[in-house]
């Protein structure tokens, strides 16, 4: 369902985005890269808290006596086109990533950013708290710069480096690889999930309803941030990794992996049934093992599904409505831990706008 402009909106700004696709300059433009039509967009800071020093503000006699730190608030860039649907949708990133992992592919495709505002969603991009544009925190951080790129070509299961997988929708090509390394960016202070959900929580009060989008680690805080505020109406989850919630007495033991021991976490009955009240899909890519392995960049990934269809079935149980959708079950072939930026990312977009118009979201 989508919500015509009042004559109130007139006056706002109006900006015709005309999209070129840079790294595609001898593709010829198709019709998803036609100009868009944005009524408004801006950014701003949300959340947070601020620490005040005791004493008098000297401006001559400088020290910290007196003055303020205003930290550990999100930031959030937003466009909303001209003829909108009912429900914004807010993207959350994942580990290492902030709102970049939502705008434009590797190799310089349209990310779910421009994708979903061609449908005429309004789209919210996070940076959480002590992360991208949102750096300035309330505690201390520092930042050592260690090689471990190679970890992550396999933790996010692009291949086994220094090889592809087979099958992967990634491009393969050195120039995309190196924008893939580019993207990520370190953390300006420990994560603090409470600190997190609580920004975001902080959003969804300030935009009304909308529905959630989170990726990898951005899954358990948004369980946590949808607990928190029912303007969150449904939440789209690609691959979420820890944070899995469960009540008292259904807590599913430790699944131990080659990278590491996966565990859930309790909370109240009450809580968990906030979750039971709007509809969650799930998507996992493809190259998750089915038995243990000993490469924990991939085995990881076979215990944090196992722990998603646990928790879906919880859910359901409560009288919920949760699906877990494993791509290669539906015939979809070579996802990455990214799905939203692979190169089929318009595919598994087509999977989320029919699970929204399903779900009457749209």
């Amino acid at each position: 369902m989508k919500i015509k402009m009042n004559a109130s909106y007139t006056g706002m700004l109006m900006v015709l985005v005309a999209l070129i696709v840079s790294a595609c300059s001898t593709t010829e433009r198709t019709a998803s890269q036609s100009p868009m039509m944005i009524a408004e967009q801006g950014s701003f800071a949300v959340g947070g808290s601020t620490i005040q020093s005791e004493g008098e503000f000297d401006p001559i006699d400088l020290s910290t006596d007196g003055q303020t730190l205003h930290g550990d608030h999100a930031y959030v860039f937003y466009q909303v086109p001209v003829d909108k649907r009912s429900y914004p949708l807010v993207m959350w990133h994942g580990f290492g990533q902030f709102s970049k992992t939502w705008e434009s592919t590797p190799d310089g495709r349209e990310g779910y950013q421009n994708i979903f505002l061609r449908k005429d969603y309004g789209v919210y991009l996070i940076d959480q708290p002590r992360r991208g544009n949102a750096g300035k925190g309330t505690q201390p951080g520092t930042y050592t710069p260690i090689p471990d790129e190679q970890k992550w070509f396999n933790v996010f299961r692009v291949g086994q480096w220094p090889e592809y997988f087979t099958d992967v929708q990634f491009p393969t090509d050195n120039a995309s690889l190196e924008q893939y390394f580019r993207q990520m960016t370190p953390d300006i202070g420990p994560i603090d999930v409470d600190v997190n959900a609580d920004a975001v929580d902080a959003l969804f009060d300030k935009i009304g309803e909308g529905i959630l989008v989170t990726h990898s680690h951005s899954g358990g805080m948004g369980w946590q941030a949808a607990m928190q505020n029912p303007n969150i109406k449904a939440i789209v989850s690609y691959e979420p990794g820890s944070n899995f919630v469960f009540p008292p007495g259904e807590v599913p033991e430790p699944k131990p992996s080659s990278s590491g021991e996966l565990t859930a976490k309790e909370v109240s009955l009450s809580e968990f049934n906030k979750l039971t009240t709007i509809p969650i899909v799930i998507y996992y890519g493809d190259n998750i093992p089915e038995e243990p392995s000993n490469m924990p960049g991939q085995d990881g990934w076979r215990v944090r599904l196992e722990m998603a269809y646990e928790w879906a079935d919880a859910i359901n149980r409560h009288g919920g409505d949760a699906q877990v959708v494993h791509l290669p079950k539906v015939g979809i072939y070579g996802n990455t831990h990214f799905p939203f930026s692979d190169l089929n990312n318009l595919e598994i977009a087509e999977l989320m706008a029919d699970w929204l118009s399903e779900k009457g979201l749209d």
